[in-house]
């Protein structure tokens, strides 16, 4: 699996795999999950530079996360879009739910 995380000062971010798709995403579910745990976190920042391809796997892992950190008072950010992750947000309306860098 070639996603990565980084955590602190309340922030963690997890910088997504090539390819996120119903292979990683049960595995990127749970280790984001587990972190989350373990740490104060308040702020979620998912990093798609090296992401060409998002399934509706890879979106309901990040709808999830969203809705659990916004329960506790976080916010989710997603960085770093291309074209074709740009249009998989807009589809799918990830754009109103979590706020979008490119």
């Amino acid at each position: 699996m070639e996603h990565r995380f980084e955590a602190g000062t309340g922030q963690l971010i997890v910088r997504m795999p090539r390819e996120v798709d119903h292979h990683c995403a049960g595995q990127l579910k749970q280790e984001t999950d587990l972190l989350m745990s373990r740490y104060p976190v308040r702020g979620l920042v998912f990093d798609f530079q090296d992401t060409v391809f998002m399934d509706s796997s890879g979106i309901g892992v990040i709808l999830g996360r969203c809705r659990n950190l916004k329960f506790a008072g976080g916010c989710t950010r997603a960085v770093h879009l291309n074209r074709q992750i740009q249009k998989i947000f807009q589809v799918s309306g990830l754009h109103k739910v979590i706020d979008v860098e490119l």
